[in-house]
């Protein structure tokens, strides 16, 4: 990982298990779409390991020609569910708060559906504190594309490079850094493995989000 970096004019946050704690919530929803078209449920590591990618990205090879209907499955019981399981990450409400103060622009870059994003953000009161939210079906490609951070940072007079930090729990994110020419940051409880990440290895490795915006200060 590379240690020295200057402090950013952007970070780029995602949302589920970076900020908010999802897990229940996509599981349930997606077992449920699973059991519906004949596929047998995952458990939580499972889904924890396999869940990376937008609907788009992943449905079609989960569930072939029938993956639109298996989508409109997984919504509607999102849907119902999703605010009422809403669960803030320890100290991700802090976090937010300090580094909005800090003149840092934020945004998120989400594959969760924009919609459902955005209901999220104001639920919680955070949605003032970031620029854009930025979900699946927003941009025309969803990370690991470049496609969302070009429209996160669109009105902001920041370009993509290294004064913009993408931060999330999964290889997917760093993908995304690394496919944007920004700075990949890894924001997980546990550290990466060695050769975890090869073709796109962190900068930066963060316990959690106050880690992150408490970092920042030094910088």
């Amino acid at each position: 990982m590379i240690r020295s970096l200057t402090r950013p004019r952007a970070v780029l946050l995602d949302w589920d298990n970076t900020l908010v704690d999802s897990w229940a919530t996509i599981a349930d929803a997606l077992n449920l779409t699973l059991a519906t078209f004949g596929h047998a449920p995952w458990t939580k590591d499972e889904v924890k390991t396999r869940v990376r990618k937008s609907m788009r990205d992943s449905f079609p090879k989960l569930f072939g020609d029938q993956w639109e209907a298996a989508g409109r499955v997984f919504y509607e019981r999102y849907n119902r569910i999703h605010v009422e399981k809403l669960t803030p990450i320890a100290g991700a409400a802090e976090a937010i708060a300090e580094l909005a103060g800090a003149g840092i622009y934020l945004a998120v870059i989400s594959n969760k559906k924009g919609e459902f994003l955005r209901r999220e953000a104001e639920h919680l009161g955070w949605a003032r504190h970031f620029g854009r939210l930025v979900g699946a079906l927003d941009a025309a490609r969803d990370k690991p594309a470049p496609e969302p951070v070009l429209l996160a940072l669109e009105g902001s007079g920041i370009a993509p490079g290294a004064d913009v930090w993408i931060a999330g729990d999964a290889d997917i994110d760093l993908e995304c850094a690394r496919n944007a020419g920004c700075v990949p940051i890894l924001v997980r409880e546990h550290p990466p493995e060695a050769g975890e990440f090869p073709s796109h290895p962190p900068a930066r490795h963060f316990a959690d989000c106050r880690a992150l915006s408490k970092a920042l200060e030094s910088l």
